[in-house]
């Protein structure tokens, strides 16, 4: 009897061990294993792009390290893919977090958890400088059958779409450079992507210009947070209760400076709930 009663019991700790394990998800058990933290991006300045020497720089990447340092992890390896390629990644354990700077987007909220909001930004278009043809919105590309190009993976092609802008004239290339080649080359008339990518191609490179983005009549501004497997829910709790501590912080503000994070682009009230169930 008090063998049986023994093996019940090793039985019952056994089984609340695995339970543990299997909780605490893949992140945790590599974190355990002495194993880095893996952050996926794509190149995509400013909010995520390599450094000279490989490191995780750009904004989003910023206040992902330093939310992380607060919750005591320093093993950090920056893992660099193509933008599409982010979400497959986190989910077939390529990479840990997405710090890509993506929308928070019915559609990506299916397939990877957010982390609450680090911002909430707008998208507008790049064109030659002058704006010569007048584009302000998708509608305007509709009526002059113009072209427009975008990096795969964003949401301006399905807005484009969705607005009307017929398939042959959505331009879809691997990563921003190829969208700025394609614009600067001529084989695309604007350039659809989000206001501080813009701002940032727009100064660095002669003969663009961004259009007005109160004329601008896509997407409304969306938040943009940072990406988590499910199975890693308990770590991302985690993030998120370290994230509310510091996001609007000087610490903050000091570390994404640099890359044209201003106060205005501060998420605010807007939650990643309410945007996982947006129309």
């Amino acid at each position: 009897m008090l063998k049986s009663i023994i093996k019940v019991a090793l039985a019952g700790i056994a089984g609340s061990l695995v339970a543990a394990t299997v909780q605490a998800g893949p992140l945790a058990e590599r974190i355990e294993a002495g194993e880095p933290i893996r952050l996926g991006f794509a190149a995509a300045p400013p909010w995520a792009y390599p450094g000279e020497d490989g490191s995780a720089q750009g904004f989003v990447n910023g206040i992902t390290i330093d939310v992380l340092k607060k919750m005591g992890y320093t093993n950090i390896e920056p893992v660099l893919t193509d933008w599409s390629a982010l979400i497959p990644s986190v989910n077939a354990n390529r990479v840990d977090i997405v710090t890509g700077g993506m929308y928070v987007l019915p559609a990506r909220c299916a397939n990877m958890d957010f982390s609450d909001p680090i911002g909430a930004f707008g998208d507008v278009f790049l064109v030659p400088a002058g704006n010569p043809k007048g584009i302000e919105t998708y509608q305007d590309l509709i009526d002059q059958d113009l072209t427009m190009v975008a990096t795969a993976g964003y949401n301006t092609i399905a807005d484009a779409k969705a607005a009307g802008v017929p398939d042959s004239k959505v331009m879809v290339v691997p990563d921003s450079t190829a969208a700025l080649a394609a614009l600067r080359a001529g084989r695309a008339d604007a350039l659809a992507t989000t206001i501080l990518e813009a701002n940032d191609m727009a100064g660095k490179a002669d003969g663009i210009e961004v259009t007005d983005p109160d004329a601008f009549t896509g997407r409304k501004k969306q938040v943009v947070a940072v990406g988590f497997r499910p199975a890693d829910d308990d770590f991302r709790q985690d993030f998120n209760k370290a994230l509310a501590g510091y996001i609007g912080s000087d610490e903050m503000m000091e570390t994404v400076a640099a890359d044209g994070y201003v106060d205005t682009y501060l998420p605010g009230d807007a939650s990643t709930q309410q945007a996982c169930q947006a129309d």
